[in-house]
């Protein structure tokens, strides 16, 4: 469904039919071989974002999916899927009281990883000269330019938002 109504950017490979790990790595493979072709400068940063799945902000992903126009069914499921939960910590005899979950959705739940990829779908739009590779939590932000300052600045201007 995610697909077909165009809901998941094409740069996001993460979780996805026929968008495996691989392909997204040739994708970028590919890139840097044809700039080096046509004496262009390749400049990349690369993020990844630590604790992705625990760190999602819950109300923030139900707005989004609202803003992608979901049944409002779908976003009251998955509120109440993702909203009220709890966890406890043990260690051999001890155990923590239970403490409520602010955030995050359940890395091993079957839904979330789909979750996670919607939530970081919003990144803003590159210019010509720059590219994404998504997957799940993990970006890169690739420039190309003849030039180092101009390849820089792109990369530069693609991660400041400017």
């Amino acid at each position: 469904m995610l697909n077909e109504r165009g809901l998941m950017r094409d740069e996001q490979f993460g979780f996805r039919p026929r968008h495996s790990t691989s392909l997204q790595l040739a994708r970028l493979v590919e890139r840097i071989t044809r700039n080096f072709g046509e004496e262009r400068l390749t400049g990349a940063v690369l993020l990844d974002v630590a604790k992705a799945f625990d760190t999602v902000w819950i109300d923030g992903l139900l707005y989004k999916l609202t803003l992608l126009n979901f049944p409002s069914y779908i976003v009251h499921t998955i509120s109440s899927y993702l909203r009220d939960r709890t966890f406890e910590a043990s260690f051999q005899t001890a155990t923590l009281s239970r403490r409520g979950m602010r955030a995050g959705v359940a890395q091993g739940g079957l839904i979330c990883p789909v979750l996670l990829s919607l939530y970081v779908n919003d990144m803003p739009s590159t210019s010509q000269h720059v590219e994404l590779a998504l997957y799940a939590d993990e970006t890169a932000i690739i420039a190309t330019s003849r030039c180092l300052s101009a390849t820089w600045s792109h990369t530069s201007t693609s991660f400041n938002g400017d």
